[in-house]
């Protein structure tokens, strides 16, 4: 197993002003024009496969198919429409036998790992190494060594100028054989006080791919006297701080650094296991639920890859790479937390030929999150309560398109009636509950 250092996070009196309309689903403003509304001058039959809706469309950065211009990340399947990257930050692996279960449990990409790991163990298992070369198993045709580490939280450890320095030295240094290259960033690339033009040089100009890390259920910000709403995204009053809702707007702050230059990249968001920094409160730690919604609400803001903290540093429930010590021990203290986390991963490998495609614009109601799919003949919500209400009860009014057809709830073994107007109603108990709608 491999140990490695807490990771930081930002001084709350430092943290960003994310400036993101409430409610707001889709990408930021400054984000390219959208395509124009798909082909569906009629709307199919209830009955008749879906194809198309005539709405308009989110901004696209390719999905799978970005991945088309890595060489080794091509062929090592990650432009197949039916992947998605799971990252799993810090958890080593010395066997097939370590390796597979991190695979029955959904994480198919590692970042973090000892310098002795064979390189076979990623290519028998099926499995992807993003980081430098660990020893000599790693080569030229190294396949499944899919991509290139470049920093993490380079915009927290550095002053702008080294930091950049450093960004633009492992940029040179990297991006080899067809490797893409890979960074993660701290909040403060969204801070107010943070000069813009670095935020988005940090974000547009080294890296092929970017995550960002704000672990909002484990921080202590979100509880603190003087709580500042226009710090975080959408202006989220501080009631709504500690909610999965959060992790979703971290994607859309993310997005409006990337889309400043008018070229979109994959954004991957980071979710804490169970604890995500050095708070030493075991009271700020995230249930099974709550780490299942914030990765829901990810992907619900258009996530393009999810990325777990497998560290745990504080508190009662300690561990360096908790999925390994789960593995080891079933009775671990966050064993209910990795496996909520593994049904998640393997519930979002299911959808990941509906989640890659791209999405729709369309607001189904207020109190909500939603993202709108079409594929394969059905539409698809994905849903979640919004930033600024309580759980409970929501209506949804679908677009005339899907008026009359039937409300499958996916992995529930149940169905919603749709009443004549194109309504439906469902119950979220929860403010981390998510629904996933099958309309056909």
């Amino acid at each position: 197993m491999t140990t490695t250092r807490p990771r930081l996070l930002a001084a709350a009196s430092t943290i960003a002003a994310l400036v993101l309309a409430a409610g707001c689903t889709t990408a930021p403003t400054q984000t390219p024009p959208a395509s124009g509304p798909s082909a569906a001058p009629t709307a199919a039959a209830p009955g008749q496969p879906i194809t198309s809706l005539s709405l308009e469309r989110i901004p696209w950065e390719g999905g799978p198919a970005y991945y088309k211009k890595f060489a080794k990340a091509d062929a090592a399947g990650w432009s197949d429409p039916s992947f998605f990257p799971v990252l799993i930050w810090y958890n080593g692996i010395s066997s097939d036998a370590e390796a597979q279960y991190d695979k029955k449990m959904g994480f198919n990409t590692y970042v973090g790992m000892d310098k002795g790991t064979d390189y076979g163990l990623f290519q028998r298992n099926g499995l992807f190494w993003i980081g430098e070369k660990l020893n000599d198993s790693f080569n030229a045709q190294s396949t499944n060594w899919v991509g290139d580490f470049l920093e993490d939280e380079a915009d927290g450890r550095f002053e702008p100028k080294p930091g950049l320095a450093q960004m633009a030295k492992r940029k040179a240094e990297t991006g080899k054989e067809g490797r893409f290259r890979y960074s993660n960033f701290t909040q403060l690339i969204m801070n107010r006080d943070f000069p813009t033009g670095v935020a988005e040089d940090y974000v547009n100009n080294y890296s092929d791919v970017v995550s960002m890390d704000m672990y909002f259920y484990t921080v202590p910000y979100c509880s603190q006297a003087g709580y500042n709403p226009a710090q975080y995204p959408a202006n989220t009053g501080q009631k709504y701080c500690r909610t999965a809702s959060s992790y979703g707007r971290t994607v859309d702050a993310l997005r409006l650094r990337d889309a400043a230059d008018g070229k979109l990249l994959p954004l991957w968001n980071f979710v804490e296991i169970y604890n995500g920094m050095g708070s030493g409160n075991d009271d700020l730690k995230v249930t099974p639920e709550q780490a299942t919604g914030a990765a829901m609400s990810s992907i619900i803001h258009e996530a393009r890859g999810l990325a777990w903290f497998n560290q745990s540093f504080t508190g009662q429930c300690k561990g360096t790479s908790l999925v390994r010590e789960v593995q080891m021990n079933p009775n671990h203290c966050a064993a209910a937390n990795v496996n909520a986390v593994g049904a998640l991963n393997n519930q979002v490998h299911r959808l990941a030929p509906v989640i890659n495609t791209q999405s729709y614009k369309y607001k189904f109601g207020d109190g909500l999150d939603t993202m709108l799919k079409v594929h394969d003949g059905s539409a698809y919500v994905f849903a979640m309560v919004d930033n600024a209400s309580d759980p409970g009860q929501r209506t949804f009014q679908v677009p005339d398109e899907l008026k009359g057809r039937t409300v499958e709830v996916v992995d529930e073994n149940r169905t919603i009636p749709m009443n004549g107007d194109g309504t439906f109603t469902d119950n979220f108990a929860q403010e981390s509950s998510y629904h996933i709608y099958r309309i056909h």
